[in-house]
């Protein structure tokens, strides 16, 4: 906000900036900013003697203002936090200062004045809009999935920054913040810094994120086509150019209780999304790290509208992995959920491929894509759908069960294959008969083939022998 010039008045916060809240001659308008005036940050400067506020019960409530704006002015220092023993006063002032502002504004004592909300924004953004350090990924390229058992990187400023981000979270739920008023200091460029936040390595900053952007959501309406298209921007360029960012999860996550609340008849914009953003997140090789909170937002759009599971099948089909036995079995368990609510008709549209590719899943090698393939049936929403079909699915599937029975190496899916053609038995004998007459006859046309080819090239052998020796 611009402010023009005026007398300031004793009980002005505005008067505070020339005061001695923070007493280095340098000024406090410097130090709220976070540095001096030769561009030397507080943190690596000679060291600034910070005054001593009292606190908030030990002033008159008229005052309480004007401290409120000193407090926020002391906040805006930083400090090398990678040694532990450096500037430990200032660093326990600054503390307890920023305890005393959460604790003001949690508690709803006063309503903050509009150039403290102001300057708190300020201070906030200070304190947790940073330059990130790099990621492990910078020296070993994109993410792989066994990071996640990697020892998350823990920043060592965190004591202030929880305190910092639990103001913004106090800000932005407390019911004393005017949504019209607070929008002009959480705007646009407010939020895109946050969101780049999210690649922060720090599990516990990224929880705060999530928690605070969705709070933001919800309060400040204005904000929320503008969230959802800056959550798809950071997706495009995770899917298409980086591979890697920190807080796909928790975007996920937040992304799970908005699409949750989508009104009906669905708007095409959140369904482009589905087909432009949610679809290839399968893509990256790291999805091992988001994709529950994926499938979960994959599942609520096709609770919401049914007619989304052709769509959402055909993607998972589309992104199927080839030689990532991993990523095969976290893709049928959600095909499995996807599935649980689909209806007949949409089922119906995509069962050849998508049965195609389950019977290459249970002739895998692997025991575990195998496995999680055949427990599909032992879903009875699944096998209703399969009995309804049963013309069209047991076809496309006897020659995977079969092959399994006679040849598959492990026990445990050798004996759920016989279950599995058990129940198709019982389903419908005389297809299941007229479906292994064909399969016979496929073998014996196969064998005979094969016969041929070996007498073809006996043949061309003897006929080379023979015309060797001439």
């Amino acid at each position: 906000m611009k402010r023009g010039s005026r007398k300031p008045s004793k009980s002005d916060p505005d008067a505070y900036q020339n005061s001695g809240s923070v007493s280095n001659s340098k000024g406090a308008a410097a130090a709220a900013a976070g540095q001096f005036s030769d561009g030397t940050s507080a943190a690596t400067a000679a060291t600034p003697t910070i005054e001593v506020l009292p606190m908030f019960r030990d002033v008159p409530v008229p005052e309480r203002q004007l401290l409120f704006f000193k407090k926020c002015q002391i906040c805006c220092f930083q400090f090398d936090f990678s040694d532990t023993l450096k500037m430990v006063r200032e660093k326990e002032i600054k503390r307890q200062n920023l305890v005393e502002l959460v604790d003001y504004v949690q508690s709803g004592s006063g309503k903050i004045s509009e150039g403290n909300q102001e300057e708190m924004i300020r201070m906030i953004s200070l304190n947790i809009f940073r330059c990130l350090p790099p990621g492990s990924h910078e020296n070993h390229g994109p993410v792989s999935i066994e990071t996640e058992e990697d020892d998350p990187y823990l920043d060592p400023s965190w004591p202030h920054l929880q305190l910092v981000y639990e103001l913004l979270l106090r800000y932005v739920v407390s019911t004393d913040t005017d949504a019209k008023i607070a929008k002009r200091y959480i705007d646009h460029s407010f939020v895109l810094k946050l969101l780049d936040m999210f690649d922060t390595e720090d599990p516990r900053e990224r929880e705060y994120l999530k928690t605070i952007l969705h709070r933001i959501y919800g309060k400040f309406m204005v904000h929320r086509p503008f969230i959802r298209k800056a959550i798809n921007n950071i997706f495009y360029q995770f899917i298409y150019e980086t591979e890697r960012n920190c807080g796909i999860a928790e975007l996920l996550e937040i992304l799970g209780s908005i699409i949750n609340g989508f009104a009906l008849p669905m708007k095409e914009e959140h369904k482009l999304f589905l087909m432009r953003a949610l679809i290839p997140l399968h893509k990256p090789k790291s999805i091992a790290m988001y994709h529950q909170q994926l499938s979960y937002c994959i599942t609520q759009f096709v609770e919401k509208d049914h007619k989304l599971a052709d769509t959402v099948i055909r993607g998972l089909l589309k992104y199927w992995p080839i030689t990532n036995c991993q990523k095969e079995v976290l893709f049928l368990g959600e095909l499995e959920e996807v599935l649980e609510a689909t209806q007949a008709a949409e089922f119906q549209r995509c069962m050849v491929p998508l049965f195609r590719q389950i019977a290459r899943c249970l002739n895998s090698p692997h025991f575990q894509v195998a496995e999680r393939a055949l427990f599909m049936w032992n879903n009875e929403h699944i096998v209703s759908l399969m009995a309804l079909n049963r013309t069209v699915v047991l076809p496309i599937i006897f020659e995977a069960l079969e092959t399994n029975i006679q040849a598959h190496w492990n026990p445990a899916v050798h004996g759920l294959t016989i279950n599995i053609r058990k129940m198709f038995m019982e389903m419908d004998a005389e297809f299941f008969e007229e479906c292994q007459r064909q399969h016979s006859e496929k073998q014996a046309h196969a064998k005979m083939a094969e016969d041929q080819r070996k007498q073809t090239w006996e043949r061309l052998a003897d006929s080379s022998v023979a015309h060797q020796i001439e």
